[in-house]
């Protein structure tokens, strides 16, 4: 295994025997995964769980191993499967302009038909839009959910909201179909409709998810809110050391006042993907995880542009 220290993150290359994995989404299918760890050290990351598993004792965001697996040669196998690369991962952190993975991964799928979601925070996803046409079925999902850079910079390293922003309309001026993944939702900080109407023009779907604190990262959040935000702490305590959901529940009934005031589709606690009217994104909010559900995704909008 070579390892190089770039930056004060540590880069390895690991082998797999298998860069797809059966995925526990709600979304099924398959979870790809090109990188262990991620450098954009996002502060609120959910998937810093999987040192647990892969024998890190770094802090987050301050490693990532470059997986290396045998060739797709059959893509065919993932015809209509849903594939979502980067579950627990950026497959467009800074690295990958070095080391491809990502673009590797893609280039074997080529043929597939498979149901490709990519989640990303970067714009290097810009570098493989001929691609990404080429594959057909895929949806390309960036989480924003600031306009504030300060905010952003104080939640994670990854490129400016304005980069993100503009990326998001290049990929769906190009035909590709976009979500605007406002994720997490940070109680009283987070201006969903700020955001809806600045992207409502180009993306095709508006997730909403709350802040999880179930994780070890909630003792650095909360310090942060208790820190930046002070007058905001007992609200935060109401919600992650008490439970209760009423917050939530009231943010569930504004997405949705929301929607009628743009006229477009609202859906609570599922993953529509198919028949999506240009110009009127679908608004999707699953702030309760448990009760998420999938659908069908037919790589499409339901316009002109389908």
């Amino acid at each position: 295994m070579a390892q190089i220290i770039e930056n004060n993150i540590r880069i390895a290359d690991v082998e797999t025997k298998n860069v797809m994995t059966k995925s526990s989404l709600p979304v099924g299918g398959y979870s790809v995964n090109p990188y262990v760890g991620c450098t954009h050290a996002c502060k609120y990351c959910y998937a810093s769980f999987m040192k647990r598993f892969t024998g890190h004792t770094e802090e987050w965001g301050t490693f990532l191993d470059v997986k290396h697996w045998p060739e797709i040669k059959n893509p065919k196998k993932y015809a209509g499967q849903r594939v979502v690369i980067g579950s627990v991962t950026d497959g467009y952190n800074p690295q990958e302009e070095i080391f491809g993975a990502t673009r590797r991964l893609l280039e074997q799928l080529r043929g597939s038909d498979a149901d490709i979601l990519i989640c990303t925070k970067s714009d290097l996803v810009l570098r493989d839009i001929n691609l990404l046409k080429e594959l057909g079925r895929v949806t390309v999902s960036w989480s924003i959910n600031t306009l504030d850079e300060g905010f952003k910079n104080d939640m994670d390293n990854a490129v400016s909201i304005k980069r993100r922003l503009s990326a998001m309309k290049q990929v769906y001026d190009a035909d590709i179909r976009t979500v605007c993944f406002v994720s997490p939702v940070f109680p009283e900080i987070t201006d969903f409709e700020a955001i809806f109407e600045r992207v409502r023009n180009q993306c095709d779907l508006f997730w909403l998810e709350n802040l999880n604190l179930r994780g070890g990262f909630k003792k650095t959040i909360m310090d942060y809110i208790a820190e930046k935000y002070p007058s905001l702490f007992p609200l935060y305590q109401e919600i992650y050391d008490r439970h209760d959901r009423s917050y939530f529940e009231a943010l569930e009934k504004k997405a949705e006042e929301m929607a009628k005031k743009y006229d477009c589709p609202f859906v609570d606690n599922e993953m529509p993907y198919g028949h999506v009217p240009q110009g009127h994104p679908v608004i999707v909010d699953y702030f309760y995880h448990e009760e998420i559900r999938g659908s069908e995704n037919t790589g499409k909008r339901n316009s002109k542009k389908a």
